[in-house]
């Protein structure tokens, strides 16, 4: 048996949650509500394509297992690479691991899709299915159904969701439903600032019928913040963390290494300090943002085109 292969009820169909509906126009595959973990805090990491979410995302999980926390990261790609400096190799994903047993999950054990990472980070790739067919929801839905069923949720303090890119289509918006907080990850420029209007409609289509907020933007790869902090003025957003475009956050991600193994330098010092004290405060809990996203017109004309 191979994806193709499933049920389509099981990875295509357009069907709606028990009792609610799933923001307007919505026609993602729904997951059991019970899925959901009450006591992990569970965060989204979405932006543009390329914008460094996977980058963020592994420091941000070295730096949660830094304050003690234990931590589970769950790449939402098909690229398969959201724990590669964690684990410094590409790991199997769920679906490759799925199609070796023909899909049968009594079958799989926990070491054969979750993997260790650097200071005890646990890490999961959940893949994607083959180009043009299926949809990214079951995917993500499978994983998590896998983790519940192998109690791995239980006594983990910090799940962190990668998503792919800026695709905010019901498939890959479906770690909305599972997240406490979303964050955005943008750089000071146009097209991270289009993207990040859209992926706050997506939140906001969610939090309507689950428990995901907003809870706010880190701005990567940026010497300045000006466009990104006059946009978040603009619909009532705030920006949670900063980390510039520096060359030794370039050469981690060559190294295979998180910047918490990198060799020490005061800049390095400055970033690393920076991610410890978002996972701090996300820890402690977040502001919730109920913004309204601009039209993408109105984006435009905001950021100065005619």
């Amino acid at each position: 048996m191979t994806l193709l292969d499933i049920p389509r009820s099981l990875h295509t169909s357009p069907r709606r949650a028990r009792g609610t509906g799933d923001g307007e126009g919505s026609v993602q595959v729904q997951l059991d509500l019970d899925m959901r973990s009450t006591k992990t805090k569970v965060f989204a990491v979405y932006g543009k394509g390329g914008i460094g979410k996977s980058t963020t995302s592994s420091n941000l999980s070295a730096a949660f297992s830094k304050i003690g926390k234990k931590v589970l990261q769950i790449g939402c790609d098909p690229k398969h690479d959201s724990t590669f400096t964690l684990t410094k190799r590409l790991t199997p994903t769920v679906i490759d691991i799925l199609e070796g047993v023909d899909f049968h999950t009594e079958e799989l054990r926990p070491e054969d899709y979750v993997f260790e990472g650097y200071n005890g980070v646990m890490c999961v790739e959940a893949g994607g299915p083959p180009a043009g067919t299926g949809c990214g929801g079951y995917v993500v839905g499978q994983t998590v159904k896998l983790l519940k069923e192998h109690h791995l949720l239980e006594d983990t303090d910090v799940v962190i969701f990668d998503v792919l890119g800026d695709v905010v289509c019901g498939g890959f918006a479906s770690p909305l439903q599972h997240a406490e907080r979303a964050l955005i990850v943008a750089s000071n420029d146009f097209d991270s600032i289009f993207a990040m209007n859209r992926i706050i409609a997506a939140i906001r289509a969610k939090s309507k019928n689950y428990d995901v907020r907003l809870g706010g933007v880190i701005a990567n790869r940026s010497k300045n913040t000006d466009e990104i902090d006059r946009f978040n003025a603009a619909i009532g957003l705030e920006r949670v963390a900063h980390f510039p475009d520096l060359d030794v956050i370039r050469r981690s991600r060559l190294k295979k290494s998180t910047l918490f193994e990198m060799e020490p330098s005061p800049e390095l010092e400055a970033v690393q300090n920076e991610y410890l004290r978002l996972a701090a405060s996300l820890w402690l809990g977040t502001t919730t943002y109920d913004c309204a996203p601009m039209k993408d017109r109105d984006v435009f004309e905001f950021l100065g085109f005619e």
